[in-house]
């Protein structure tokens, strides 16, 4: 389903809602409104909000707030609020519902007395997410940035300080990724396995290595596709064989590594 966002083509509501296959994340949305006003309502999630066009009036507690530009918006599990658009040109808008596990409950109290963030690497972020989660395949990225992102979000609202990176930690996970570079390994599991949280899993390995753990996977998968294809087997059997989403995923990465695609590459000289 493509998304329309430009005002002048398409006044009216547009919505796309989806559960993607990441832990904890019980929704994704991304919506324009004109003139709707939401009601007072309450989610049993926590609610992540990026304003892309536009601003969002909205009550929580009582109390008036707005959203808009580059802040990131985290609303509580179970707090009412509304919302509606500042001005008449509606807005638009993406939305992380995270389940209410997914963070700390003592953020609940911080989350409404300071709901909205100006902090632009956390909104580059977030809207990354965003933008990962929309191509098959790249969940896992997805999910390495925003074990990160939250875990800045924590430290903003005043949760503990994050431990500092650690290299060992970092090895660890490299040796346990490449035991499944073909069939992968969730965040959480390699957390699990190494006894680490999966945010300093994550920053361990990128101050370590200079890449995330899903970015050492990816290019791994492409070092054995060059293998695959050089043995001359053809390109669906080399993107399932190397682990990747589907051909188009394979070719994706394949070419932003190595500058040619794996039919290029594949072509006798």
């Amino acid at each position: 389903m493509r998304v329309l966002y430009d005002r002048d083509v398409l006044p009216g509501p547009s919505i796309r809602a989806w559960r993607p296959p990441l832990d904890g994340v019980a929704e994704v949305l991304h919506a324009r409104f004109g003139a709707h006003a939401y009601p007072m309502h309450a989610h049993d999630t926590w609610t992540l909000l990026l304003v892309d066009d536009g601003a969002v009036r909205y009550d929580l507690d009582r109390h008036e707030r707005g959203a808009f530009g580059e802040m990131v918006t985290l609303l509580p599990p179970r707090v009412p609020h509304n919302g509606t658009a500042a001005d008449r040109h509606g807005f638009r808008k993406r939305v992380l519902y995270l389940e209410p596990g997914h963070l700390p409950g003592n953020l609940v109290g911080a989350s409404v007395d300071t709901p909205a963030l100006a902090d632009p690497a956390l909104h580059r972020m977030i809207s990354t997410v965003h933008r990962l989660v929309r191509s098959p395949g790249d969940e896992p990225a997805a999910d390495d940035l925003l074990t990160v992102a939250l875990e800045r979000l924590r430290s903003r609202l005043g949760d503990h300080p994050a431990p500092p990176p650690h290299g060992g930690a970092a090895r660890d996970l490299r040796e346990l990724l490449e035991a499944h570079i073909v069939p992968g390994l969730p965040l959480r599991t390699a957390a699990a396995t190494l006894h680490f949280a999966p945010a300093h899993l994550v920053r361990s390995f990128r101050r370590e290595f200079g890449m995330t753990p899903h970015q050492y996977v990816i290019s791994r998968r492409v070092d054995l596709a060059r293998r695959l294809i050089l043995a001359g087997q053809p390109m669906p059997a080399v993107a399932v064989g190397s682990g990747f989403y589907d051909q188009p995923h394979l070719i994706r990465h394949f070419k932003r590594i190595l500058g040619v695609s794996p039919g290029r590459f594949a072509r006798p000289r």
